[in-house]
C-alpha cells in the first residue's frame, strides 16, 4: 500500500506564496502520473497540476504562471510552489500519483487566501 502525506497548507494573504508537500512511502521515480487536485467548498474536485511519466507538465489555466509543480525523487516528495496566490485559490488541496494502474491519494491539506 503506498501512502502520501500533505503538508504546507495554511492561511495566507492574496498575494502571498505557499509551498504544498506531498510525502510518498515508495519511490516516485516509476510514477505514471503524479499530480495535486483541490475542491473548494461546494464544487467539484479539479486538477491543479500534473507531471504525466516523462516529464510533461500540465496545468489548470486558473494557474498557469502562479504555480510550479516538481518532483524531488531523492526524497520521495511531490511539490507545488503557489505563488500570488488569489482567494479563489483557497481549498483542500490533495495530491494524487498514478502507479501501474492503481490512484492515490493523500489526506488533503487545507490552503485559506484571505485579508
Amino acid at each position: 500500500q503506498v501512502q502520501l502525506v500533505e503538508s504546507g497548507g495554511g492561511l495566507v494573504q492574496p498575494g502571498g506564496s505557499l509551498r504544498l508537500s506531498c510525502a510518498v512511502s515508495r519511490s516516485i521515480f516509476s510514477v505514471n502520473v503524479m499530480g495535486w487536485y483541490r475542491q473548494a467548498p461546494g464544487k467539484q474536485r479539479e486538477l491543479v497540476a500534473s507531471i504525466i511519466g516523462g516529464g510533461r507538465i500540465n496545468y489548470a489555466d486558473s494557474v498557469k504562471g502562479r504555480f510550479t509543480i516538481s518532483g524531488d525523487n531523492a526524497k520521495n516528495t511531490v511539490l507545488l510552489q503557489m505563488n500570488s496566490l488569489k482567494p479563489e485559490d483557497t481549498a483542500v488541496y490533495y495530491c494524487n500519483i498514478l502507479l501501474w494502474g492503481t490512484s492515490y491519494w493523500g489526506q488533503g491539506t487545507q490552503v485559506t487566501v484571505s485579508s
